[in-house]
């Protein structure tokens, strides 16, 4: 249970403790005194959303503290020390609000994501509302109910369910973008196709523009390439030009190692000169050798040229449309063709989808089935359970009908339409909740709801209710304590009430009270006992400080004690 909770600074509550017992809780005040606040402060410490209006004027930071005593190995105090939380002494949970709007959670003495407080709050906390009277005029919200009053056996049903219904979606839109695009995938292979004949009828091969136009360059060239190499030939060999018998480099150089030689042997160092005048002329003989192969092989060939070129013409045609160069364009080649084989295997794609699509309807045929059976059988038990607890409410005539109706079309969480119905009594004919319930009626009915469903919707082991029981009065209103009385037997109840008739059942009666100091407003919460106790509910029965509303608390608190 929570043990305590402490606020500062939040709304017009300076600072507040809240001792949390067993039992029965109220929680009672002037109107704006504060009450709302309590439970903001409570929705704040179990991860709600925060927000710096929250912060009260002239203050820094809004800050609530709370702490909750659990057993050991329950759920939340599990997850608490995941998040690496101290549990030695209970579970202390810490949220803090800037007037910036910056937010801060701690567990059990660690910094922690806000997230992990919502979390937490799961296992802890079940919180209803005025809102929640609301939440039934929304025909999912009815259905939300029923699912979670099923249990796990309908939780799994809905879940198959919703598995095959994802995975039928996604294969009808599939299928039906590749019906849509057929013409356009047509119109796109045909293309390819013509692209992938251009390159073949060329056969393009790797690197050949590169190769080409080296040999475009030298057979432009071919006539001063020959000049220049016999030139350097001539130079080397010796050979005549014409104009008589020239010295060449190599009989030079054979004539320059004769002489060296000659004298070498008298001195180390000629001898060493001797050695690389040879090496000049061995290596002169082989350029020489290497100039007359390449004049023998640098014939001019028109043709040869003209073939060169009509060739690099035709790769130019296609580096034009697919590449920069041949290597791209065969590289463009390869993707096309591997696009063409997926675009023209898309009428096998169509037929397995269609297969697909009609296995997985028959699965949802299935799913829907067990779904509908299961909501069925637990709006049975539901609707029974509710009526049993408006009889505890002083609508005892009342009969409480869930509906469960197929509306013929496939939706994400199944086929069916849920409804609470209520018939108020013998021989009406059931109508949606919201419709045939007045306003007391309908908070008694949300109240029926939340404590027929609070031990199959949750495990939780405290349970705050914000004013359910607007619209109530009289009798009915003492019904109503009295049925948080008795559900306060199994686990923590919290409620804020303007009711003395529900205020009378409390074991525990805080007191939130607003004082004015100057223009500074302040609230403060306080239990109350005895006559204290007396006063403050002979206050909420509009008659304080008189002896008859006085008289009338006590005769409340006499009957709900009894």
């Amino acid at each position: 249970m929570i043990e305590e909770i402490r606020i500062r600074d939040l709304g017009v509550i300076d600072e507040a403790v809240l001792p949390l017992h067993r039992g029965l809780t109220v929680l009672t005040g002037e109107t704006g005194a504060g009450k709302t606040m309590v439970v903001t402060a409570l929705g704040l410490l179990l991860g709600g959303r925060g927000d710096s209006g929250l912060v009260r004027a002239g203050a820094q930071r809004t800050v609530v503290e709370g702490v909750v005593d659990l057993p050991a190995g329950h759920a939340a105090l599990v997850r608490a020390e995941e998040a690496g939380a101290d549990t030695g002494d209970g579970l202390v949970l810490v949220r803090s609000v800037a007037a910036d709007g910056r937010s801060r959670a701690h567990v059990g003495g660690r910094a922690a994501p806000v997230g992990v407080l919502a979390e937490l709050a799961e296992h802890l906390v079940a919180v209803h509302g005025q809102a929640d009277q609301w939440r039934l005029r929304r025909a999912d919200e009815h259905r939300e109910v029923l699912d979670a009053f099923g249990g796990p056996g309908l939780a799994a049903a809905l879940e198959a369910y919703r598995q095959v219904h994802t995975e039928l979606g996604a294969v009808e839109s599939e299928l039906e973008a590749l019906r849509t695009a057929a013409a356009e995938r047509a119109r796109e292979a045909e293309t390819l196709r013509l692209g992938l004949e251009r390159i073949e009828a060329v056969d393009p091969q790797p690197g050949e523009d590169e190769a080409l136009r080296a040999e475009s360059d030298r057979l432009g060239h071919a006539e001063e390439l020959r000049a220049a190499a016999g030139g350097a030939h001539e130079v080397l060999s010796g050979e005549a030009d014409g104009a008589g018998e020239v010295p060449g480099v190599l009989e030079a150089l054979a004539a320059a190692s004769a002489r060296i030689g000659t004298a070498a042997a008298n001195d180390p160092v000629l001898a060493a000169l001797g050695t690389r005048v040879d090496e000049l002329r061995y290596l002169a003989a082989d350029v020489a050798a290497d100039l007359g192969s390449y004049l023998a092989d640098a014939d001019v060939d028109p043709a040869r040229l003209d073939q060169v070129e009509q060739r690099r013409a035709a790769l130019t045609d296609l580096t034009r449309l697919y590449g920069p160069g041949v290597d791209d364009v065969l590289a463009w080649g390869a993707t096309a063709a591997a696009r063409v084989t997926e675009l023209d295997g898309t009428g096998d794609r169509i037929g397995e989808l269609e297969q697909r699509l009609d296995a997985l309807a028959a699965r949802r045929e299935e799913a829907s089935a067990v779904l509908g059976e299961r909501r069925r059988a637990a709006a049975e038990v539901l609707g029974a359970r509710i009526t049993d607890e408006l009889a505890h409410l002083s609508m005892g005539a009342a009969t409480v009908t869930v509906a469960v109706e197929d509306s013929g079309r496939w939706g994400a969480d199944g086929r069916e339409v849920v409804e609470v119905r209520l018939a108020s009594g013998p021989g009406t004919q059931p109508r949606s909740v919201t419709k045939a319930a007045s306003g007391g009626e309908l908070s008694r009915v949300m109240l029926a709801i939340e404590v027929a469903t609070a031990d199959a919707v949750t495990s939780v082991p405290t349970f705050v209710f914000d004013e359910v029981d607007a619209g109530v009065g009289g009798r009915a209103a003492v019904d109503v304590g009295a049925r948080l009385a008795a559900l306060a037997r199994h686990a923590q109840v919290v409620v804020v009430t303007h009711l003395a008739q529900v205020a009378a059942h409390a074991d525990r009666h805080l007191v939130v009270e607003k004082s004015v100091d100057g223009h500074v407003t302040r609230s403060m919460v306080h239990e109350v006992e005895g006559e204290d106790r007396v006063g403050e509910l002979a206050r909420m029965l509009g008659g304080s400080g008189t002896q008859a509303a006085l008289d009338h608390a006590r005769d409340l608190l006499g009957r709900a004690r009894a």
